[in-house]
């Protein structure tokens, strides 16, 4: 009897191991389909994740290859490209109903602010979540996907050495890049109830954009002055005035 019990013991601590051992190598997958999965649905973009490491353990994470992709009508390839993103979460909190995020540290991603100089490709997502401008039309509610009621906190989130593409369509899509001042936010969902993944995001975009415009708004007012330039000295100087202008505005985009 004895033998019995000990080997019943000790096929449960395997199964146990084992549940540990696959719950651990199914995460990445789980967390990266859904980030890509929510992350389209509530910002109506492609959003792409190239990998993720997360451990079940310590709580430490790694995203590789985030790309939020541009609404339609614009020419850009992507609105945000982050090669790398370091976080730590609260390991118990992954099984939870809400998970507890601590630290989200970004460093040198790459934003692009295309403008027709009435809107920009970010406030257009902004639209699309319902913030940052009128939101499109409602649609006929469709069946809650699963895992949709679970509700998030982000302690603290830190992006730095931001690098901005600021792109004007209405003078060719040429880019001009500026940096992009340091972003900190703390305690987004702090509290017993916490806050969806779509609340989420949609704070944390608006304090991207608003950020990225206020930025972008010194380069947009030296292309403006730029193209004053070019049309008053079309007029004044004809095709080699208008050469020497359009070689002004290229080498100020190479900036």
């Amino acid at each position: 009897m004895k033998k019995l019990i000990l080997r019943i013991a000790i096929a449960l601590v395997v199964l146990v191991i084992a549940a540990v051992v696959v719950m651990a190598l199914s995460l990445n997958w789980v967390v990266r389909k859904g980030v890509q999965t929510v992350g389209g649905n509530v910002t109506k973009v492609d959003v792409k994740l190239q990998s993720v490491n997360l451990s079940l353990l310590s709580g430490a994470g790694e995203f590789k290859g985030l790309i939020v992709g541009n609404p339609p009508g614009f020419g850009t390839p992507w609105a945000i490209n982050v090669g790398t993103l370091a976080l730590a979460v609260e390991p118990r909190s992954l099984l939870s109903d809400k998970v507890v995020v601590r630290t989200v540290h970004v460093e040198a991603p790459e934003i692009t602010f295309e403008t027709d100089l009435r809107g920009n490709n970010l406030s257009k997502i902004l639209s699309n979540m319902g913030g940052g401008g009128q939101p499109e039309p409602a649609k006929p509610a469709q069946p809650a996907a699963a895992g949709s009621s679970r509700k998030f906190e982000l302690d603290d989130l830190l992006i730095k050495d931001a690098k901005l593409h600021v792109t004007v369509s209405a003078l060719g899509g040429k880019t001009a890049t500026v940096s992009l001042p340091e972003i900190h936010l703390q305690d987004l969902g702090k509290g017993p109830e916490g806050i969806t993944a779509g609340e989420l995001t949609r704070r944390i975009l608006e304090a991207i954009e608003a950020n990225a415009a206020q930025a972008a708004a010194s380069s947009v007012g030296d292309i403006g002055n730029q193209a004053k330039n070019m049309a008053r000295d079309m007029l004044q100087g004809g095709t080699n005035s208008l050469q020497n202008v359009t070689h002004g505005l290229g080498g100020f985009f190479k900036k």
